[in-house]
């Protein structure tokens, strides 16, 4: 059964994380229509909340608002997958070059005990825990260059939404890794950690670069091949 929602002081955020929740998860599909009633009666609210929740989620490109016709949940495509590697490549790449001088022990430590996790998580059945374990170990490269607040902040925009959409709608990876790549994500993972323990910026860009590079040609594989007919 769904939370009951909280008092209306805090409901616009509520009703917006509830939103955001369903598009990420794939309860909400790419392209499905947003309407205002629908959204008030599936979270028991009013429409004025949900109303200035899609505001947001439009700010945030995870809606989009088109005239006369109203909000839906964006469409992902080809290039929009391409982009978004590319730039996570170039952007967490850069972190990671900084991250290599300023990471500290403490760090360091924490990203091994997140990879030792993750190498127990591999396959479909701990997919979710595996993803957040994941996303908490690319955490820590950015919280690493603390001198480089414009890249973290962009980079936890990207991490804050679309690695999840992407795969929550497509199938193959709704619920699953994408085929085959669970023992070379983590040996990537270890090549990253290894190059910011010796404090190398060329190493550690070049390995998350890799990293990011090549996971992104795997989904935009799998991606072709859910849209083929």
């Amino acid at each position: 059964m769904d939370p009951k929602p909280p008092q209306p002081k805090l409901l616009r955020q509520w009703v917006t994380e509830r939103i955001r929740a369903d598009i990420l998860e794939g309860r909400l599909r790419a392209g499905e229509w947003l309407r205002q009633e629908q959204l008030a009666q599936r979270y028991e609210v009013s429409q004025m909340p949900v109303r200035e929740a899609l505001k947001q989620l439009i700010s945030e490109g995870l809606v989009r608002h088109e005239v006369r016709r109203g909000a839906r949940v964006v469409s992902v495509t080809r290039q929009d997958v391409a982009d978004l590697y590319a730039c996570r490549a170039l952007v967490e790449g850069m972190a990671a070059r900084s991250a290599a001088v300023n990471v500290t022990d403490e760090q360091i430590a924490e990203m091994k005990k997140l990879l030792a996790q993750m190498k127990s998580h591999l396959g479909s059945p701990h997919i979710a825990e595996y993803r957040e374990l994941n996303r908490r170990f690319h955490s820590i490269i950015s919280e690493a260059a603390p001198d480089r607040s414009f890249l973290s902040h962009t980079l936890s925009q990207i991490w804050s939404a679309f690695p999840s959409m992407l795969w929550s709608n497509i199938a193959t990876t709704a619920k699953a890794p994408l085929p085959g790549r669970g023992p070379h994500d983590v040996s990537e993972h270890e090549a990253i950690l290894a190059a910011l323990q010796k404090r190398d910026p060329d190493a550690a860009e070049r390995a998350v670069r890799a990293h990011i590079e090549e996971a992104g040609r795997l989904l935009l594989s799998v991606f072709e091949e859910s849209r083929e007919p």
